[in-house]
């Protein structure tokens, strides 16, 4: 019997029904089963699903560094009559001062000069330092030359310690704008500091060759 138009119709979207419902039945249930976790089975019975492990598992462990002291090593600063911040607090007035030492002008008297290094000097030095400074013979030429300087400072190494000084080796940088021209040059002096704690003073400065401990 021929089939009407309506009826193949009729025919042809129920088989496309049946095919659909039979892809879901073929294809779901195995994407269903391929994302599941494996069982473990013991003696024929299923224990449960293995718990998979975040992919953050397979990262690499990440190294730790033990410092010298979690390692058990000697702390050298029970063997030194300071501290750690002792000693950088003194160290950071040796610079200071160095910095100063070698930055004045030809405008400024000696006073102003000294002045500038404030509380990092003791009085000795201070009177020292002044009198230096307006010695006529070194101050009739930097006002000649109308020097300009500028100090720069770096610790090399702590050559002497006791329990209320230390003498650091600085190397002390110059740069000298003259009516000449302009030079730089560097100087290692000793600069010597007393004090304890964190409160320094220097109390003197010599040339490294000259020995100051």
């Amino acid at each position: 019997m021929e089939l009407s138009p309506r009826q193949r119709s009729a025919v042809f979207a129920a088989v496309v029904i049946a095919l659909a419902a039979l892809g879901y039945y073929l294809v779901v249930p195995a994407l269903t089963h391929s994302h599941r976790p494996a069982a473990i089975k013991t003696g024929g019975a299923t224990s449960g699903p293995i718990a998979t492990a975040p992919d953050s598992a397979a990262a690499p462990t990440p190294t730790v560094t033990a410092s010298a002291a979690d390692a058990g090593g000697p702390d050298i600063y029970a063997w030194l009559p300071f501290t750690q911040q002792n000693l950088a607090a003194a160290a950071s007035v040796a610079v200071r001062f160095s910095v100063d030492y070698n930055t004045f002008t030809y405008t400024e008297s000696a006073t102003d000069y000294v002045g500038a290094m404030g509380g990092l000097i003791t009085g000795q030095l201070a009177t020292t330092l002044r009198a230096a400074y307006q010695t006529p013979g070194v101050a009739s030429l930097r006002k000649s030359q109308q020097q300009v300087s500028t100090g720069t400072a770096v610790i090399s190494s702590l050559r002497a310690f006791g329990p209320s000084s230390m003498t650091f080796i600085v190397t002390a940088g110059q740069r000298l704008a003259t009516t000449k021209g302009t030079s730089s040059g560097r100087t290692r002096y000793a600069v010597t500091l007393t004090g304890s704690g964190g409160s320094w003073q220097v109390s003197d400065i010599e040339l490294e060759s000259a020995g100051n401990s």
